[in-house]
């Protein structure tokens, strides 16, 4: 009879995927979001009226929210970009001198361990393909893999849409009516404590260490916008 052979990975464990760019242009835009659309809250409040706070809040929303996913498009484009004019150079490094390039594999594979005929052997495998050689090379050189590149659609869509969820959520209470920058305030402090949870679960740390962090940087920024737009406020009255 014969026995059930499983890789480690189809049984033990699963890896999340690390190579998108969502994840992090997510927890930036739902953070930024709420840190920046919360402290403007409590600035303008601090020195005008509710409609001011409304306004500044949808304005700060709206603003926020296209920065960040254009900065996320233009940032990971660039990115991607400069990605493939290294493979461009390591493709003419590839066609100039192949001796050089397999002789520098050679070298790092011993460098890992392989015996030099090992690694030879392998250099002249992974040589008969072109583009896998490449990617090899890449990986080891540069710690990037060119078929592995973030989309900056994704990227960007992600960092607007959390952002303009993260921005709203202190906004719910003048949105419903109600003429409290406390309740604005706790609004923003909840979606920063849930914001830091649900990252937390990406990343295998204790909610609660994760949200009670992003509460107080997020409290730091907001008390200092606080304050300034107090001054600010009593300056001008």
């Amino acid at each position: 009879m014969s026995e059930d052979i499983r890789l480690p990975h189809e049984f033990d464990h699963k890896h999340s995927d690390v190579s998108g760019g969502w994840l992090r242009a997510a927890t930036f835009g739902a953070m930024d979001g709420l840190v920046s659309n919360t402290a403007l809250i409590a600035g303008v409040a601090a020195a005008s009226s509710v409609s001011a706070v409304v306004l500044a809040g949808v304005a700060g929303l709206l603003s926020g929210a296209f920065s960040m996913g254009l900065g996320e498009y233009t940032s990971v484009t660039t990115a991607n970009e400069q990605i493939d004019s290294e493979v461009k150079v390591e493709r003419r490094a590839f066609r100039a001198n192949p001796r050089g390039e397999k002789a520098e594999l050679v070298g790092m594979l011993m460098q890992m361990g392989l015996t030099e005929a090992t690694a030879t052997q392998a250099t002249e495998e992974l040589h008969r393909d072109e583009n896998r050689a490449l990617n090899f090379h890449l990986v080891q050189e540069l710690g990037v893999d060119p078929t592995e590149k973030p989309s900056p659609w994704v990227a960007a869509g992600s960092s607007f849409v959390m952002f303009a969820l993260g921005a709203i959520v202190p906004l719910i209470p003048f949105l419903l009516g109600f003429d409290s920058l406390w309740a604005g305030l706790g609004c923003g402090g909840l979606g920063l404590l849930v914001a830091g949870g649900v990252a937390s679960r990406f990343t295998r740390k204790p909610w609660w260490q994760a949200g009670v962090r992003q509460l107080v940087f997020g409290g730091i920024a907001i008390a200092a916008t606080y304050v300034v737009g107090h001054l600010i406020g009593a300056a001008v009255s």
